[in-house]
């Protein structure tokens, strides 16, 4: 429309310009000779009623040309609305429904759809005031058809006395039940792929008479062809201990019903001894290709691993599903691994210009302990280390002031600043006591060089360090500094310990077996063995973790107060904000371990405004598996977390509810 009446305004412009040249002409022509006035004024007179004639005629044409144009377009446009082929309404933001379209009514006629636009309304309207987009496009199902709703807010209109802002918009409802149905098939119809791992496979056969291993190994095989059945799948034997296992994406959720109960299936089979078959399975949908997801497997599957073994993990978008791992972890007793990893130590120290140890933050004995030994081991092979720390805890401060002492460890302990400064590219970091990145002294070393290895006996989070050079992982390792001791036993030269080199690797062990008492195996005593060779003084490493009489009164508090549920565990509040919270609720934790009937503790405390949870057993509850509800992790014995943003009371709570999930999803 505003085209045409530009037309006709160049039309007319046009027309004066031509009228004013004959002007012109006619007026040179009277000026040359008088006798042409009054023919030139009759010309000019005759030209002017000819061009107003003409430009009434042209100017009635073309508006009757564009009325006729107009009526046609708005009936075409209200054609096309009225027959659209798509259901169409126009509604209101305050639930109005102005105008709904033939096919609207043929499609919705015997739903409630007033009481759907009325819903549909108020999230368009959220969705309008939170977005400058006024465009809308979701996906809705009404009753067993999905519709995916495409419009445009057409206007704002202001309503009542405070002038509220409600919007008109016009929506087609597009029935894309098929094409979602094609996808979802085509979704399901992916593979996956998986890992099925016997965990310990060598304990188990040497355990086994020759009789007696095919059977066994029979049984074994014919439960996980039989489990593999209900998914279509096939799985194929690569290694002795290891199948690969592959189905289509669909069966994944009878896996997860079903909470893999091929673990408890194998535990089933009999072997003479005090040994137990148990699977770690892994299963991918990560990946482009079945070559992409079965690489992805194989990472997942040294999580599980990583963990204790006896679990299955699913891995989808990077993101981790846990199933099982409730058995307590099989000590290897063979040394061979010890021995190739302090091989490989060595030979990356020597092709390594120096050598960083960092453990975790709030550093323990362990952690300073095994540092140091990992120290004595670069200097040994002939290489200069430093240890990384910032760190640590009040109890250690007289094992701190003891390092101070020693000549020379004067310039070996640095903060994050001259570490940041001193790395190179060919800098070999280790990492003790810890397989986290967002645990470790300082992070940002981390991203400073390639050269990675990871010594640690924590069961394996999501979050841990994945490029490792190396990686000395034994979840059934009492400490970090066990690990340690077993690797300086195995160096190309004799490692001669000093009394405080051996103090310092032996207080990592007693403290993280309660001296001895938890989660000890004969590979822990032997690594004890060897430290106390060098003269270790057992009463001088006792003081350093000794409590003072006010953290024991604490202690004692805490204990009192203690809330027994599910019989046997015990769950407790240290109530007052301390910046050492985490310490006494892990000594209470341990406290109350020693009253008879309790298998299991929990200690909440408040610390930096978190509230912080320490977890311990004895016997066949897995802590780990409960704090990992709340974004915690460590040992099946030996776990903690950290919650922000809730008191103690609703800590305590959520708490109690994960237990209670625990339980539930053992007995389902």
């Amino acid at each position: 429309m505003q085209n045409d009446k530009k037309a006709i305004e160049n039309i007319l412009i046009k027309n004066r310009i031509y009228i004013a040249i004959i002007a012109i002409i006619l007026i040179v022509l009277c000026i040359q000779n008088i006798y042409f006035i009054i023919p030139s004024i009759i010309i000019f007179t005759l030209i002017i009623i000819y061009t107003y004639w003409t430009d009434n005629k042209k100017t009635t044409e073309i508006t009757q040309h564009i009325e006729e144009l107009t009526f046609s377009i708005d009936s075409t446009a209200k054609n096309t609305l009225i027959n659209s082929p798509f259901p169409l309404a126009i509604i209101e933001t305050d639930g109005n429904i102005v105008w709904k379209s033939i096919s609207f009514v043929n499609e919705f006629g015997n739903v409630d759809i007033k009481n759907i636009l009325g819903n549909l309304a108020k999230e368009i309207k959220t969705h309008v005031e939170n977005n400058d987009s006024k465009s809308i496009d979701m996906q809705i199902k009404i009753q067993k058809k999905d519709y995916k709703i495409i419009g445009e807010c057409l206007k704002k209109k202001q309503k009542g006395r405070k002038k509220k802002i409600e919007y008109m918009v016009v929506l087609y409802f597009i029935d894309n039940t098929q094409e979602l149905s094609i996808n979802q098939k085509y979704e399901e119809s992916k593979s996956c792929v998986g890992i099925i791992s016997i965990d310990n496979y060598e304990e188990t056969m040497k355990a086994l008479t020759t009789e007696e291993k095919p059977q066994v190994l029979a049984k074994l095989e014919k439960s996980i062809y039989k489990w593999a059945e209900a998914t279509n799948g096939i799985v194929i034997k690569s290694e002795r201990d290891i199948y690969v296992f592959m189905f289509e994406q669909k069966y994944i959720d009878i896996l997860k019903e079903n909470k893999f109960d091929i673990l408890d299936t194998v535990k089933e089979i009999k072997i003479e001894g005090p040994l137990q078959i148990t699977l770690s399975i892994a299963i991918s949908q990560d990946g482009h290709t079945n070559y992409e997801k079965y690489k992805t497997a194989l990472a997942t599957l040294d999580i599980a691993l990583g963990r204790g073994g006896d679990q299955a993990v699913i891995r989808n978008e990077q993101k981790y599903n846990f199933f099982g791992g409730r058995s307590i972890e099989v000590e290897k007793r063979t040394k061979v691994k010890a021995r190739m990893v302090a091989h490989a130590l060595e030979d990356i120290i020597q092709e390594s210009d120096n050598v960083m140890v960092m453990g975790h933050v709030n550093g323990d004995i362990d952690s300073i302990g095994s540092s140091i030994g990992i120290y004595k081991f670069a200097k040994t092979v002939g290489k200069t280390a430093k240890i990384v720390n910032n760190t640590y805890g009040s109890t250690l401060q007289d094992f701190m002031n003891e390092v101070k002492k020693q000549e020379e460890y004067k310039n070996i302990i640095i903060n994050s600043t001259q570490s940041l400064s001193e790395i190179t590219e060919n800098t070999l970091l280790v990492i003790v006591d810890t397989n986290k990145r967002n645990y470790v002294e300082v992070p940002e070393l981390l991203e400073k060089t390639n050269k990675i290895v990871v010594i640690d006996h924590h069961r394996r989070s999501t979050d841990y360090i994945e490029n490792a050079t190396l990686s000395f992982h034994e979840v059934y390792a009492s400490s970090a500094s066990e690990l340690v001791t077993e690797l300086l036993q195995y160096t190309t030269n004799e490692t001669a310990l000093t009394t405080f080199e051996a103090e310092s690797l032996y207080g990592g062990i007693m403290v993280d077996t309660k001296n001895f008492t938890f989660k000890t195996g004969v590979r822990t005593f032997e690594a004890a063995a060897y430290l106390r060779k060098n003269n270790v003084d057992i009463l001088k490493v006792k003081k350093w973790f000794q409590s003072d009489l006010e953290s024991y009164n604490m202690i004692a508090d805490v204990v009192k107060s203690a809330e027994i549920v599910k019989e046997t565990i015990a769950v407790s509040i240290y109530d007052k904000e301390d910046e050492n919270a985490n310490l006494i609720c892990a000594k209470s934790a341990d406290e109350l371990l020693t009253i008879n009937n309790i298998t299991t503790s929990f200690v909440l405390g408040i610390q930096k405004k978190k509230v912080c949870i320490s977890g311990r057993s004895i016997g066949d509850i897995n802590v780990q598996l409960i704090l990992e509800k709340l974004g915690g992790g460590g040992h099946i014995g030996v776990a903690g977390a950290q919650i922000t943003g809730v008191t103690l009371q609703e800590a305590k709570s959520i708490l109690i509810k994960k237990i209670d999930e625990y339980f539930a999803e053992g007995t389902n």
